[in-house]
C-alpha cells in the first residue's frame, strides 16, 4: 500500500492573516503537518500561539473573507478545504472531519433538547429516518457513557453537568463517523477528575474507530501519553515537532524546554519555586525580526535576533524525524546544525 493511502490530513504552508484596523495579524504563519488514520497529534503552546486558529483553519471554520486571508493548502480526504465552495465545504463537516470545542455550554443550543442536537446531524448527512436517527442517537450517548440515554435525549443542556454536556458534544462530533476529529481544549471548563475522564474517552473512541485526532491544549500533561506526535507552536509557527516521547524527554527548542520546565512535578519539594518563562509572547501586529522567541530566550545571540530559523530535521544521529526551528538546538551533544 502506498504510504499516502491512509493520509487523512495534509496541511502545507498554511498562513491565516486577520486584517484589523491596526494592521494585519498573521495568526498562523507557514504551518505544515500531516496525519494518518488512527494517529493522534498534540498541538501545544501558550495562549495566543495560534493553536485554535490553526484548528479552525484546518476545519474550514475560518475561511477567506474581506477581513481574513488564507494561503497554503489544507487537504482533507484529498480535497483542499479552502478551494471548495461553502456548501461543498459543509459536506465535509460530519462525515470527514468534526470538532469538539472548549466550552460545552456554548457549543449546545440551550433551547434544543439533547436528542435534537444529535438527530439533526444524522438526518442531514446520512439521510436516515427519524426513527433510525433516534436509535442511533441513543446508541451514541451510550458509547460516550452517558447513563439513561433515552431519558437524556429529552433533556435540555442546562439539565446536564459540565462533563455530561461535553460527552454530548463528543457524541455529536462522532455522529457521522468522521475520519478526523479536532479537539480544541476539550477539557477547559471541566474539573480535574472529569478532565481525565473526557481525555481517556477521546483516546478510547479514536482507537476503536481508527480515527485520526488532533488534540489542541495548553496543558502538556493532557498531551503526554495520549498522543503519538506533538507540535509545539509559538507566535503562529511550529518551533518543534516529533514523537511525543522525544519532545518530552529531549526537547531541542529552548521554548519547548522552557514549557516543560515550568510544569510542577509531584516529586518537587514543598514550596519549590516554579520556573517561569521570562517576558511575554510577542505582539503579532509587529512580531520581532529573526526568531520570535529570541527576546525571551536565555540562549539567544545576535544571529537569533536577525535571522529567522527554518523548521528543519536535526542531524542528531537518530533515525526518527525530529524537526526544530532553532539556530542552536539543544541536542544531547550540543551539536550545531548549520
Amino acid at each position: 500500500m502506498n504510504e499516502r493511502d491512509d493520509l487523512v490530513l495534509d496541511v502545507r504552508d498554511v498562513r491565516t492573516t486577520f486584517l484589523t484596523p491596526r494592521g494585519p495579524v498573521r495568526a498562523v504563519d507557514g504551518v505544515s503537518m500531516s496525519l494518518r488514520a488512527g494517529e493522534t497529534l498534540g498541538i501545544v503552546g501558550e495562549s495566543g500561539s495560534g493553536k485554535s486558529v490553526l484548528g479552525r483553519t484546518v476545519m474550514g471554520l475560518v475561511s477567506n473573507s474581506p477581513t481574513t486571508t488564507i494561503t497554503g493548502e489544507c487537504r482533507i480526504a484529498g480535497l483542499d478545504v479552502h478551494a471548495l465552495k461553502p456548501k461543498d465545504r459543509r459536506k465535509l463537516w460530519g462525515p470527514e472531519v468534526a470538532m469538539v470545542f472548549q466550552d460545552p455550554m456554548t457549543s449546545l443550543n440551550p433551547v434544543k433538547r439533547v436528542g435534537t442536537h444529535l438527530t439533526e446531524a444524522l438526518r442531514l448527512h446520512l439521510g436516515v429516518s427519524r426513527k433510525e436517527a433516534d436509535e442511533r442517537a441513543v446508541d451514541l450517548l451510550r458509547q460516550v457513557f452517558i447513563p439513561e440515554p433515552v431519558r437524556r435525549m429529552k433533556q435540555y443542556p442546562h439539565e446536564l453537568s459540565g462533563g455530561m454536556r461535553q460527552r454530548v458534544v463528543i457524541a455529536m462530533a462522532l455522529a457521522c463517523d468522521p475520519k478526523l476529529l479536532i479537539a480544541d481544549e476539550p477539557t477547559t471548563a471541566l474539573d480535574v477528575t472529569v478532565q481525565k475522564q473526557i481525555l481517556d474517552l477521546l483516546a478510547t473512541l479514536a482507537a476503536d474507530r481508527n480515527m485520526a485526532t488532533i488534540l489542541i491544549s495548553h496543558d502538556l500533561g493532557a498531551v503526554e501519553g495520549r498522543t503519538d506526535r506533538v507540535a509545539v507552536m509559538y507566535a503562529g509557527r511550529t518551533v518543534e515537532t516529533s514523537q511525543t516521547s522525544r519532545v518530552f524527554n529531549a526537547p531541542v527548542h529552548p521554548y519547548a524546554e522552557a514549557l516543560l520546565a515550568s510544569i510542577p512535578r509531584i516529586d518537587d519539594a514543598p514550596h519549590t519555586v516554579l520556573r517561569a518563562i521570562d517576558g511575554s509572547p510577542p505582539n503579532m501586529l509587529n512580531p520581532p525580526e529573526g526568531c520570535r522567541f529570541a527576546p525571551r530566550c536565555r540562549f539567544a545571540v545576535d544571529r537569533c535576533h536577525q535571522e529567522s530559523p527554518e523548521l528543519r530535521e536535526l542531524a542528531d544521529g537518530t533515525a526518527d524525524t525530529h524537526l526544530g526551528a532553532c539556530h542552536f538546538p539543544l541536542l544531547p551533544a550540543r551539536q550545531e546544525v548549520s
